[in-house]
């Protein structure tokens, strides 16, 4: 179990978090002060503030950086450990903004600063930086549950940490190690805990960006890269919450192709579904079920989430095969099912499949598990169930959940407990 103190004394020791109400902001300690009046002054009781600070840069060879690097902080300030004043019984999925983004750079060598807590807020970019210009980034999302006892979990973080590192090397960006990645995600959580719904209400959705912020203007990798962090109190996902979806099936635009970059979680691939999703959404659907581009026939993802079919106690979905992304959830939900006896199948699965299955549900990091209650194909709609989940997601569903949010014994080491 990781206590508070521990993790934010893991942050740079030359930065205080300090508050202000527009700008991202950091505010460098004397140099005398020891880590534990640091830990101290991250959380004052009260602190009032004016002055203007000029920040030192991560390295002191590199360009510019896209953030500012002086603010001026004028505000007094309370921590208060209490949960925030919102409505814990009505989130629904997004963006409720909270206090604090966590920050840090680096250029082409790879070598990430140690990061900063900044007062959450806009960021400054060059209109030239290669995430804006040519795509150059990716992101993450992984969430934290309050338990019972006011603790909090974190699940498979190193997970999402080593996706990151892959992507990135897809995308021809350096990324922060898998501890680096970890203790960030720690010590932004710790950090913004009174976001954390209470037990039983929600979660606090961990956004990680890796980014080209550096400017470019030729095609070429960014000289600065940029990784952040922030947060948001999250609810269901879907508007039905955990009552059952209906998907419609694209033939004709695609998610990914083949030697692409469909397999890792790159932003652009988020844009090439909005056409194809805001047109479902009209005509009443959830979402869209996309099939391969090659054959248009098997079973590809759905926009934010892998998909499953179950015929007979077979479980059956995608294989990865560099257009699907391997998500942290699906591969749970396999290892869970396996566990539970159930057969798996990783596979081609063929669109016709779909009209005799017995069960079809969704996975993914914001859906956890969602019951599919139709899929239209070809004009034809097929139905699932009597309208909630299925005998064999339910289960799934159920193991995974209290998995989670630690109402079992995790034997398989997933969680990570703070306090």
């Amino acid at each position: 179990m990781e206590s508070s103190s521990a993790v934010m004394s893991g942050l740079h020791p030359n930065y205080l978090i300090c508050p202000s109400s527009r700008k991202a902001s950091t505010l460098p300690l004397p140099p005398s002060f020891s880590a534990a009046q640091s830990r101290h002054f991250l959380s004052p009781p009260s602190l009032k503030l004016q002055k203007h600070f000029s920040l030192t840069p991560c390295n002191a060879n590199q360009s510019a950086s896209p953030f500012r690097r002086s603010a001026v902080v004028s505000e007094t300030f309370s921590e208060k450990s209490e949960l925030a004043d919102i409505d814990w019984d009505n989130l629904g999925f997004g963006l409720l903004p909270t206090d604090y983004m966590y920050v840090a750079k680096c250029l082409r060598d790879g070598v990430f600063s140690k990061g900063e807590l900044q007062r959450f807020g806009n960021i400054e970019l060059s209109p030239s930086a290669g995430v804006l210009n040519y795509g150059q980034g990716l992101f993450e999302g992984l969430k934290a549950y309050r338990k019972q006892d006011g603790n909090i979990l974190l699940f498979r973080p190193e997970e999402n940490a080593m996706r990151m590192r892959m992507g990135a090397e897809r995308m021809c960006m350096p990324s922060p190690s898998v501890e680096h990645f970890v203790e960030a995600v720690k010590a932004i959580v710790l950090a913004n805990k009174r976001w954390i719904p209470p037990a039983g209400k929600g979660s606090l959705y961990i956004r990680p960006l890796l980014m080209g912020s550096g400017a470019v203007l030729g095609l070429a990798p960014a000289p600065e890269y940029t990784f952040l962090i922030y947060v948001s109190p999250v609810g269901n996902y879907f508007k039905e919450g955990i009552a059952p979806i209906n998907l419609i099936v694209e033939r004709e635009l695609h998610r990914a192709t083949p030697g692409g970059t469909g397999g890792v979680k790159t932003i652009g691939n988020y844009a090439a579904v909005l056409k194809a999703q805001s047109a479902a959404k009209a005509k009443g659907y959830s979402d869209v079920l996309y099939l391969d581009c090659v054959h248009k026939r098997y079973l590809e993802e759905v926009s934010s989430c892998n998909i499953f079919v179950v015929k007979d106690n077979v479980i059956s979905t995608p294989a990865i095969k560099g257009t699907i992304l391997p998500g942290i959830t699906r591969k749970s939900i396999i290892d869970v099912a396996r566990s539970q006896g159930f057969q798996v199948e990783e596979r081609l699965v063929d669109v016709e499949e779909l009209l005799n299955a017995d069960e079809v549900f969704c996975t993914g990091t914001a859906v956890v598990v969602s019951p599919v209650g139709s899929i239209t194909y070809l004009g034809k709609r097929v139905s699932y169930g009597e309208g909630g989940f299925g005998a064999v997601s339910e289960q799934l569903y159920s193991v995974l959940t209290q998995l989670q949010m630690g109402l079992i014994e995790d034997k398989l080491n997933w969680t990570l407990e703070l306090n």
